[in-house]
């Protein structure tokens, strides 16, 4: 066993030595909680890590206000377990810690040999599902199907809440406004700013702010100017005036921020030089102050130049916006999209070896067995769900369509990779099939989900088996 020196030069820092604390996807294995780990090295000496097992992962609750959440992150999650491995370096550190001292010797075979073999079902990127419905279910031998929980959370849980706060956004807004996601600066990590807006994207808004992101993502990033330039260029060159046309010089008729000052003001001389050709202008951005008011304003001085608004806006100060009457063409989102009350998913066992099983805590039951969501639709309205056994498809009323698709199949991925767009076309149509109750801002009220004849019984009889067990003890 090495120390943990001899693993650093094996490329890993001693333990608080690593300041640069970035991820590649080759520590992505790592990138998990200790008693996952703990977990699997009991499962090997038990001789159950081979053991057919079902985990299921899905929100208990949405967060407050919403009443249906946008499934996302799908893609990053076929990402990681294409890659699920362990290194000789990565094994060297782990076993360097001491923790594992009294692991069986077979665990670190297992690792050295690592890659995920199972299967993985899972809700299509962009689809409307409520509390309670799988997002995804992962069938793989034990200590995979638990290695894997903490990144697959990590990466639904923060994409899902990102995209049903921008499919909110664009619901509150409307089709026609541009949405821009500006919330690199306030994301919880540099990962976290790049999964924030591929969400954003692909839950329908219109381009990001974050230059990694874009460019990664095959789109051109946008944005405009901060305070700072008119600032810095009206104080050595003699006005805001002279900032504007000096911007202007090097990226011709872009959109302006004018409320550095004077806002009404700063309208004014724009129009002068707009209405007699020395400038053209794609644009102004509003970013305080009264929006609704100054809007209305600059529309009349700029009338036909698209008016651009930002700061600490979400879909409730979009709604206001718009109830009183504010002249705004599209919006900046930033803070209040990328935090946030989060998606709290959880990440279940809900079969070992063929045997359902279910948690019965206080306030956090599950349902046990592998189970697939059936929805029906009517004239293009969601009617409700009915959260069903896996098994049951054949018994379903065939009007009825089931949601979770196979997309990994003994560690071969099946789905071809879809576009942003693919996604954010299928989030517009899940979204739009939302009965008006539950899109609406205030008190939304979710569809109702029932389950199936066949998920109670199961149920029951799980219960029973438990209490069984429970009073041989």
């Amino acid at each position: 066993m090495k120390t943990a020196t001899e693993s650093r030069s094996a490329g890993f820092e001693e333990i608080g030595e690593d300041r640069e604390l970035t991820v590649s996807p080759e520590d992505y294995s790592l990138l998990t909680d200790l008693y996952q780990l703990t977990m699997a090295a009991c499962y090997v000496g038990e001789g159950i890590d081979d053991r057919p097992a079902s985990f299921e992962l899905f929100a208990r609750r949405l967060p407050d206000g919403f009443g249906y959440a946008i499934a996302m992150g799908l893609a990053q999650v076929l990402d990681y377990l294409e890659k699920f491995r362990f290194s000789e370096p990565q094994i060297q550190a782990l076993q360097s810690t001491g923790i594992f001292a009294g692991a069986p010797e077979e665990f670190w075979t297992l690792l050295a040999s690592a890659s995920f073999t199972g299967d993985v079902w899972a809700v299509p990127e962009g689809t409307a599902v409520f509390a309670n419905e799988p997002l995804l279910r992962i069938e793989a031998p034990l200590w995979q199907a638990q290695l894997v929980e903490t990144y697959l959370l990590n990466a639904i849980n923060y994409q899902t809440l990102i995209a049903t706060r921008s499919a909110r956004l664009r619901e509150a807004a409307g089709p026609e406004a541009k949405l821009l996601e500006f919330g690199t600066r306030r994301a919880f990590s540099p990962q976290a700013a790049v999964w924030a807006a591929r969400a954003a994207l692909a839950a329908g808004l219109d381009g990001t702010s974050n230059v990694l992101a874009a460019l990664k993502l095959g789109r051109k990033p946008v944005g405009t100017m901060a305070h700072a330039l008119v600032m810095a260029l009206g104080a050595l060159e003699g006005s805001e005036e002279e900032a504007f046309a000096a911007f202007h010089r090097y990226f011709p008729g872009a959109p302006l921020l004018i409320d550095t000052y004077d806002t009404v003001g700063a309208a004014r001389k724009l129009a002068d030089r707009i209405n007699t050709g020395k400038m053209q202008l794609g644009g102004v951005r509003l970013d305080s102050g009264d929006l609704a008011a100054l809007s209305r304003e600059v529309r009349s001085i700029l009338p036909g130049i698209p008016i651009i608004a930002s700061g600490d806006l979400d879909e409730y100060e979009i709604a206001k916006l718009k109830s009183a009457g504010a002249c705004i063409d599209g919006y900046g989102l930033g803070t209040k999209l990328v935090s946030g009350s989060p998606v709290n998913g959880v990440y279940k066992l809900v079969e070992i070896d063929g045997i359902p099983v279910m948690k019965e805590s206080s306030g956090k039951v599950t349902y046990p067995g592998r189970k697939q969501i059936f929805r029906s639709v009517k004239d293009g309205e969601i009617m409700g769900d009915c959260l069903a056994l896996a098994a049951e498809e054949m018994k379903i009323d065939g009007a009825k369509q089931a949601l979770m698709k196979l997309v990994v199949k003994q560690g071969k991925i099946l789905q071809q990779r879809e576009s942003l767009e693919e996604i954010a076309q299928r989030t517009a149509a899940s979204v739009a099939s939302l009965p008006p109750e539950t899109r609406q801002l205030d008190n939304p009220i979710s569809p109702p989900i029932e389950l199936s004849p066949d998920l109670l019984s199961l149920t029951q009889k799980t219960q029973k088996s438990h209490q069984s067990t429970v009073r041989r003890f």
